[in-house]
């Protein structure tokens, strides 16, 4: 990451009160690049931009982590290329977080991921949301996130049942989510599910 692009990072999620460590930077960077050389061989993402893939998925990624517990386990599901399980890590490094991700091919870069930035708190399960839950913690987890899953009604069924009392669900969604939220009311309710923020990026 050069100069220009720290400064624009640091610009960018310090809108939302995200402060980052000279160390975060250079795992972000060392996320960032090993991205974009797995994306020349895997469909990892449709952004070629290291600058595009920082501001439209890692600072997006990031906008979360002031409201989320510093420890604890975590759970993301359908987590891709790791967004937005791996800025969330980097950002809370104690969390323990178990990514979810079906893909055999993007399960093994998220493994490569961990291994080359040390992110050991992390564990991959490669499997179905639907297949895993022996996998998962019984109790619940206390914070989930879900980007670009699925339909909202489909991420709230794979997602709410996963959900410690008192934990906070995570979803990423564009300008209509009022109307989504209004369209699942019962699932809410289901759920016991309360609005709590709403973050306009």
């Amino acid at each position: 990451m050069n100069a220009s692009e720290q400064t624009n990072l640091f610009i960018w999620i310090r809108q939302f009160h995200v402060d980052l460590s000279a160390d975060q930077i250079s795992l972000i960077n060392l996320y960032v690049d090993e991205l974009l050389e797995w994306n020349r061989k895997i469909n990892l993402t449709g952004l070629s931009s290291k600058e595009d893939i920082i501001k439209e998925l890692v600072v997006d990624s990031m906008i979360p982590s002031p409201f989320l517990p510093d420890n604890g386990p975590y759970l993301d599901v359908g987590s891709g290329a790791g967004f937005p399980g791996i800025p969330l890590v980097i950002c809370k490094p104690r969390v323990e977080a178990h990514l979810i991700e079906a893909n055999a091919k993007r399960a093994d870069f998220l493994r490569h991921i961990i291994r080359l930035t040390n992110l050991h708190q992390i564990r991959v399960i490669n499997k179905r949301i639907e297949q895993a839950s022996g996998e998962l913690d019984p109790a619940g987890y206390p914070f989930i996130t879900a980007r670009a899953l699925a339909s909202f009604p489909q991420t709230l069924r794979w997602c709410g049942p996963h959900l410690a009392p008192g934990g906070l669900f995570v979803n990423f969604q564009g300008s209509a989510f009022k109307e989504l939220l209004e369209g699942c009311s019962n699932l809410i309710r289901e759920y016991q599910l309360v609005l709590y923020k709403k973050i306009s990026y």
